[in-house]
């Protein structure tokens, strides 16, 4: 692959490889790097599959701080990169205004909308997969008490956590859901020392599952489960080898096929938006050999039918972002 190498001192140079074709992808990863196990690295999977598919080439590039995002995307653009992928909302705000300096480059972003004539917004309907990991951690837990520890509090990981919340209670009503998010900064992402700190805190409370939806602090949250003999639940990828027989599963995000798509379809990628759910096989729960003796048939039945009913409408997720509220605090 041409790999679009990292800024380079104080004049935040970037590198181009020599020869690379115009119209090579390209693909930049939020904060916390392209092997963070967990959101960059679903993306990374995607253009991955799509180099061993097809034999072509892209440009990537790992975000070293926030101040790197508008120069990011100007230089990949002027490098003749199409179309060119973002990972992260907080890419949203840039990209409304290049995308128009740019106007023959297609771009896409994951996890934010952005309303020009030239970008591809994709969205994922988080809390559908959520509801149904939700469930499963109910059914798991004996204590009956349950956590989430999010990243960055904002609306998106909210939006985790409230399906996850609604699945928790729709398997017992009378089950209790402790909720911490790891900061107010991007710093939150890539924090696993805070991470196991309030896994911990959780422990302490009764929780026996937590969901971790923090990206690289997620690591962090995982291992500290593991370490207390609790149950945790993964994200975005399948993080259930981390910890095999400690992580109950992990709800999947199909970062992955986005970039796959739109890399795919190159420069004739259609624009506008783009949302993934259940229906669309775009969110989803994880079970493989590593899970595979801490989920009965039992506890599948009543998660997979719920899947069904909300992949054809009959049962509604709330989405946070609708209104910005959770009928289940």
């Amino acid at each position: 692959m041409t790999v679009l190498k990292q800024f380079l001192g104080a004049t935040a140079t970037l590198a181009i490889s020599a020869g690379a074709a115009l119209a090579d992808p390209a693909l930049i990863y939020d904060l916390g790097g392209k092997f963070d196990k967990s959101f960059n690295e679903a993306a990374y999977n995607g253009a991955a599959r799509w180099v061993e598919e097809t034999g072509g080439s892209y440009k990537e590039l790992e975000m070293q701080s926030e101040a790197q995002r508008e120069q990011a995307l100007r230089r990949l653009a002027e490098s003749g990169a199409n179309p060119i992928v973002m990972t992260g909302f907080a890419f949203g705000d840039v990209l409304n205004s290049v995308a128009a300096d740019y106007p023959d480059t297609t771009f896409a972003i994951i996890d934010m909308v952005v309303d020009q004539p030239n970008v591809r917004s994709v969205v994922f309907q988080e809390e559908q997969g959520s509801y149904l990991v939700g469930m499963m951690a109910a059914e798991a837990s004996k204590t009956g008490t349950v956590g989430f520890i999010g990243g960055m509090d904002i609306p998106l990981i909210r939006k985790f956590a409230c399906g996850y919340a609604q699945g928790v209670k729709a398997a017992n009503p009378d089950a209790k859901i402790i909720q911490n998010m790891t900061g107010t900064t991007p710093a939150a992402w890539n924090d696993p020392v805070k991470g196991a700190e309030l896994t911990k805190a959780q422990i302490s409370q009764g929780a026996d599952v937590i969901y971790a939806a923090a990206g690289g602090t997620g690591i962090g949250i995982l291992q500290a489960a593991a370490d207390e003999g609790i149950l945790s639940i993964g994200v975005d990828s399948n993080q259930n080898y981390l910890h095999p027989g400690k992580v109950l599963t992990s709800m999947t995000k199909r970062v992955d096929n986005a970039v796959f798509d739109i890399f795919t379809s190159g420069e004739d990628t259609e624009t506008g938006l783009v949302v993934l759910g259940l229906a669309d096989k775009g969110v989803g729960y994880a079970m493989d050999e590593n899970n595979a003796e801490l989920v009965s048939a039992e506890m599948l039945a009543p998660v997979d039918e719920a899947a069904a009913k909300i992949a054809s409408g009959e049962i509604q997720v709330h989405d946070y972002m609708s209104d910005n509220s959770c009928p289940i605090e």
